[in-house]
Formats: structure tokens, sequence, C-alpha cells
């Protein structure tokens, strides 16, 4: 049986929760926050608050296996609502998300010693303790690593400031601090298999050249759009209707979409949904001036608004998947995107969308040009997208990552589950385990 464990969940994780427990392979789930409330009580509390503690519930069917270290996470919520900035610092404060991943990995680790279980399930920058307590009692390390390895994103990220100096406090924060790096590659280090969700991460850590445990990609899901939104919603106009959903980071390209689409000059009108940074950037908000602006709503509200878009241009620097992508097709849309995402396990040049070279806003203006003048063509495009999109259902996602685990404890000799049967391998599921070099070679 696996110990599945995230401080924090999202709906990554709490598939990946449902996928290990349906197949029979979920011993228990660790997190810090498990918001289960009676619905009556959930409407007292303020609307916004609410809907963030929604995003900590789980489903029911998982509630005999969550166990939860709730104070340091409900610490940095609280601490970030009062504004005790020094609190939740990002690498030193004790109630910041660091502080939040190592305590919870600290506690996994006193579990795993107490308890007998196949293997742990951890994601980066939470697994150190959790992995050495597995290493002693003989049990597997599964590592999920959310996003491409850190020297790869680092080198992009200081080009990109020298590159574009205007927008370069809009990267974030570019070094990481050395303790972080080295807990990430000592988890790495210590994994034997690691999950990803898309080549693009997968060629980060290869690159790397020090990683030895096997990688296994398994793309993520995108839910069932709502009933009643759909693609035959989209009335035509005069202009292509432009869309950009996500960070307003400059690691996602931003300076070369807004650059991009001037380039059409009234043929093209860009709408940007996203969260404005709390401090005001000047290149950012002059860009903004000029096109449509929406603060990012809830998802549906993001759902609607690509119905009555024509095309979403993902110009990323380094991003290991990007849901909008995938929320985009399904919604009937072509997308323009990079390769230094999922796009490329997601669309195949020129069918379902285009991929465009990163810092190239002139390959942009060419792709959405073409949209313009075709617009027969994009509806087609959008109508593959929308098929391609449906092949990436959580359930997918769900079935190929208990898939990856079962394989992973047959291949350490640990075998599998009895239930696994309801999650037997399928060809056609997406994610491999590359071939390794032989040992005794």
């Amino acid at each position: 049986m696996i110990l599945l464990t995230h401080p924090t969940g999202n709906a990554n994780v709490r598939h990946a929760a449902l996928g290990l427990h349906r197949a029979g392979l979920l011993g228990e789930f660790w997190t810090g926050i498990n918001y289960a409330v009676p619905s009556w009580l959930g409407s007292l509390l303020p609307k916004r608050f609410n809907q963030r503690l929604q995003r900590r519930s789980y489903p029911l069917e998982l509630n005999r296996k969550i166990h939860t270290y709730p104070w340091r996470e409900a610490s940095r919520q609280l601490a970030s609502r009062v504004g005790l900035g020094a609190f939740t610092d990002s690498d030193t404060g004790p109630c910041s998300e660091d502080a939040v991943y190592r305590s919870l990995d600290r506690q996994v680790a006193k579990r795993l010693s107490q308890a007998t279980f196949t293997g742990v399930y951890a994601y980066e920058n939470g697994a150190e303790y959790a992995f050495r307590a597995a290493k002693d009692a003989g049990q597997l390390c599964i590592y999920d690593q959310p996003i491409g390895h850190w020297k790869a994103a680092q080198e992009i990220l200081e080009e990109e400031a020298e590159n574009e100096p205007e927008w370069a406090s809009l990267l974030g924060n570019v070094h990481n601090g050395a303790a972080k790096n080295r807990r990430r590659d000592t988890e790495l280090e210590l994994a034997d298999v690691v999950v990803v969700a898309s080549a693009f991460t997968k060629r980060t850590l290869e690159e790397e050249g020090r990683i030895r445990a096997r990688i296994a990609v398994v793309p993520y899901g995108c839910p069932t759009p709502p009933q009643g939104l759909a693609e035959s919603n989209r009335t035509s106009t005069d202009k292509l209707r432009v869309l950009y959903v996500g960070p307003l980071s400059q690691r996602r390209g931003l300076s070369y979409l807004f650059s991009a689409v001037q380039q059409l000059g009234g043929a093209a009108e860009l709408t940007i949904i996203g969260r404005k940074p709390p401090r005001s950037i000047p290149a950012l908000e002059r860009e903004l001036s000029k096109v449509r602006f929406l603060p990012y709503g809830n998802h549906t509200e993001v759902l609607r608004e690509m119905t009555q878009h024509d095309v979403l241009v993902f110009p990323s620097l380094f991003e290991s998947f990007g849901s909008e992508l995938l929320d985009a097709m399904a919604m009937g849309l072509p997308v323009i995107a990079t390769p230094n995402s999922a796009a490329p396990d997601l669309i195949s040049d020129g069918n379902e969308g285009f991929l465009v070279p990163i810092r190239s806003s002139n390959a942009i203006a060419e792709r959405l040009h073409l949209l313009y003048r075709e617009p027969d063509r994009r509806v087609e495009m959008g109508l593959r997208a929308a098929a391609r999109a449906k092949e990436f259902s959580w359930r997918r996602y769900e079935t190929t990552l208990a898939t990856r685990v079962s394989e992973t404890l047959a291949f350490a000799g640990h075998g599998t589950s009895p239930s696994f049967a309801r999650a037997t391998p399928d060809p056609e599921l997406p994610g491999v385990f590359p071939r390794q070099e032989d040992e005794s070679a």
C-alpha cells in the first residue's frame, strides 16, 4: 500500500489520490487541511473565504484514508490574510510555504517508520525526510515533479531578465534559495521513479544528467465543460479575438504576446484574464491599458469567456504543463503555444493549433494572421482541438497514474494489489517508462 502526501492539495493531487484509492493502492493520504463542513455552515462564512477553503476539500470516498496535520498550513493562511508577511516569507518565515512542506514531511517520515507501507508518493520540496525514512524501511520512493528542473528554469529566466529588462520584475524569484535547491536535488537522488506531467519537464530532468530514477510522463486531465457551454456559442466578428489566461508573469512570455497582437493592428483584439501582481509594474500597466483585461474569476466564468474567443495564445518560456491549454481546447479553441510546456504532448502543429518558438513575437503574429485570414480553418482546428481534449479526462489521468505506480511496484518486486484489475494497463494511455541503460554493461 502507498502513503500519498501533499501539504496543500490541488486538482492534480485530488485525482492522484482518487486514482490510487480506486485501484486499491492507497493506504493513507496525508495533507494539511481537509475542509469538510456542512453546506449550511459554509454558507455562513464570507463567500471568498469559503471558496478559498473549498479548494482544500476532498471527495467523501477518501475520508477514511485522509490524515491531516493542519496547524502550520492554517497558520500560513491566517497570517497571509492579516498581513503578517514576515511569517509567510517564502524562504525563512515560520508559516512560509517551505515551512509547511517541511513540517508535513517530518510527520510523514515518522509515520513511515511506525507502519508498514510498500512505498511513499510525495511531491517536490516535500519529500526529503519521508524518502530517507522510506529508504531505511526498504520502501519505494515515488516522486512527483510538477515543474521542470530548477537549473533549466534558472538559465532561461536569467536570459530573459537580460533580454527584457523592463519586464524582469515580472519573472518572479529567478534564484531560489540554495537550501531549497539542494533539498530538491536530494529528493531526486533518493527517488526510485519520478512522475512528470509533460515531455518538456522530463527533458529538463534528463538534461541535468544526474537523474538515475525512471521517469513516467502522465499528463494531467481537464474537467468536462459544464452543460450549455459549447463551441457553437461562438459568434463571428470582423476581428480575430485572441485570449490569454493565466499568471501575469513574464515567465509566461507576456511581452511577446502583446507585441504579436500589435503587429496585427486593428485585425485582432486581445483579452487578458489573470490577477495583477501586488506591486504595480509600469510595463504591464501600459500594455493592459491597450487591451481588454478581466480579473480571474471562477473556472466556469473563464470557460464562458473562452466560448467568445477564436484562439488561445500560450507563449510560455518555462511551464511544466499549462492547464489553460486543455481548457481552451475543450471549449473548441485552437491554441498557439511554445514547446516549453505540455503543448507538444497535446497538439500536433497545424492540426489543433500551432507550436511556435519561445520569445518569437513574429511567429505568434504570423499564426494569428493566418487564422484571421482563414476563418474556416480556425473553426476546423477548433473542432479537432475539442476532440483531442476529450482524450485527457481526469479519469484517464487517474487510471494512467495508478497503472504506472502498479508497474513500479511490480518492477521493485512488491507485486500489485488484488483490486488493481480495475486499473489494468492500457497501451493507448499516455506515459511510458524510458528504457534504462544496462548497468551491468
